[in-house]
């Protein structure tokens, strides 16, 4: 079997006609999901791109695996889905995105040398990068994209910043995508030239090349993530009235919640509370996810074509949301469906998934399910020891065990956040934990009161009842929820529980005989 686990950045649930979009097109992720199983309750495990992508890749939340925000590496003793798939005889290639960050000062303390297979490995995460591209920047020597928009005639020393997030404004002027005041505009660089374009070539390419060998593809394209940028014709695609309504009314900014508070004086919340900015920055997404879906279009046909949806397990899915305004908020982090919940689709070419085909299940997903539904996939043994997510074939398979979960968790640290330094906060008092059900959403924060919204009688999230004496019992039985569920990580990563059934009550085999009379 082959594996094709597609990820999206920034792209937000409700942003995909088969999730309900009146006005978006998005008609090949809708084929994708008629061909497997939608969950419509996808969930990360932390609204941050670092430590979300990091437990997608270890199946291990922020509070096992340490990585807990977009700057901390992730250690060397945590094992990936590469190091898994090696240990069989298989590759994790990746076409774009990972935000892996190198853990130096482990690789120091091991005294690997730069150069070497491991080393290499460790660093990327373990991958091996056909064409690496995290975004947010110009991208530098992992990638050819530079060196390829330079061949197609981008003329420049940074043709990314020049060409790919710069438009032309009214007076003629080249004007940066970085001010979201022009992403109204097309983009310097050609449709197909661009990022999405060019990320999807990378996967085509490798595909043609693996054959009829297996093979375990990452595509991680960095849109629709900012700076939204998008190339003609799709940076005009939708106009303000084509785009959801924007969730936020004044009565949340009254006695709001500290945190809350501290993020909506960041200069992005300052800008998403402008009706000018979202009426700009709304329909240019919305475009960039369009264009996204052509593309995928083009890689679906190409799978068709080579008869590999037969033999291929797909997973769809993206790193997080994006506010673009809702409740008076820009980018991400915080814990609203608007950023915790993503679109996520599964296709299990297995024949015992045929009778799901076409359907949606509202069953509990997270990010550390991916892990341990591919190794399931291949036939491999899911590490219990350390996998702390489920996989999700029984669910595809019609076999879903009673004990599913009715519960997800995410995290958050804003140790690096502007918002610290406005509440008078020490860099180790900014970790908070999210416990979603169907009806309640709880949220622990460190070092600020607590919050809990019914979400029965407000889906949309805007009534704090987290400081309200009446919801105290529900609170406190959250709280103590939130302790068991930290109690059950898995921290004992070095024996497997195999090992350890080997090994219970055989000391007298070992040669020790204490305690006899």
């Amino acid at each position: 079997m082959n594996v094709l686990f597609i990820m999206a950045d920034q792209l937000r649930w409700d942003h995909l006609a088969c999730a309900g979009h009146p006005y978006l097109r998005t008609p090949n992720l809708d084929a994708l999901a008629r061909r497997g199983v939608r969950f419509t309750q996808a969930y990360v495990n932390s609204g941050v791109c670092g430590p979300s992508r990091m437990s997608y890749y270890t199946g291990r939340t922020p509070s096992s695996h340490g990585a807990t925000w977009n700057r901390v590496p992730l250690s060397v003793g945590e094992v990936t889905l590469g190091e898994y798939l090696r240990g069989q005889g298989l590759h994790l290639a990746l076409a774009g995105k990972t935000h892996v960050m190198v853990d130096h000062e482990g690789l120091a303390r091991l005294q690997l040398e730069g150069g070497s297979e491991l080393h290499t490995l460790l660093t990327r995460g373990g991958f091996e990068e056909i064409d690496r591209y995290d975004g947010h920047h110009a991208p530098g020597t992992e990638s050819g994209y530079p060196a390829f928009l330079r061949a197609h005639g981008y003329d420049s020393a940074d043709p990314w910043s020049d060409y790919v997030i710069s438009g032309v404004d009214a007076d003629g002027q080249v004007v940066s995508g970085w001010h979201m005041r022009h992403v109204h505009l097309p983009a310097r660089v050609r449709e197909e030239h661009s990022e999405t374009a060019y990320m999807t070539e990378q996967a085509l390419a490798y595909i043609r090349r693996m054959g009829d060998q297996p093979w375990v593809l990452h595509l991680s394209y960095v849109k629709p993530h900012w700076p939204y940028m998008a190339p003609a014709p799709y940076h005009a695609r939708y106009t303000p009235e084509q785009c959801l309504p924007v969730v936020r009314n004044e009565a949340e900014k009254i006695d709001a919640h500290p945190v809350l508070a501290a993020y909506r004086q960041s200069e992005e919340s300052q800008s998403f509370s402008r009706n000018d900015c979202i009426r700009t920055v709304r329909p240019a997404y919305q475009g960039l996810i369009e264009q996204l879906d052509h593309h995928l279009g083009r890689l679906f046909d190409a799978l068709e074509q080579q008869g590999r949806f037969k033999d291929t397990l797909i997973v769809f899915c993206a790193d997080h949301g994006d506010f673009l305004g809702d409740h008076w908020l820009g980018e991400k982090e915080l814990f609203y469906d608007t950023v915790q919940r993503v679109p996520f689709i599964v296709v299990d070419p297995s024949a015992a998934a045929d009778a799901t085909r076409g359907s949606t299940s509202d069953r509990f997903v997270e990010g550390i399910d991916v892990v341990p539904t591919i190794l399931d996939a291949l036939g491999m043994a899911i590490p219990q020891h350390r996998i702390e997510g489920r996989s999700l074939l029984p669910l595809t398979r019609g076999t879903a065990p009673a004990d599913w979960r009715d519960t997800t968790v995410s995290e958050l640290d804003f140790a690096y956040k502007a918002a610290r330094l406005r509440l008078g906060l020490a860099p180790d008092q900014c970790q908070a934990w999210s416990l979603r059900t169907p009806r309640w959403r709880y949220v622990y924060w460190q070092s600020a009161p607590e919050q809990l919204y019914d979400l029965q009688a407000d889906p949309d999230q805007f009534v704090d009842l987290g400081r309200s004496a009446a919801t105290e019992g529900v609170r406190q039985a959250f709280r103590c929820q939130l302790l068991a569920w930290l109690a059950a990580r898995k921290r004992r990563t070095t024996v497997s529980l195999e090992q350890i059934e080997r090994g219970t009550d055989n000391h007298k085999k070992a040669g020790v005989f204490f305690g006899q009379w």
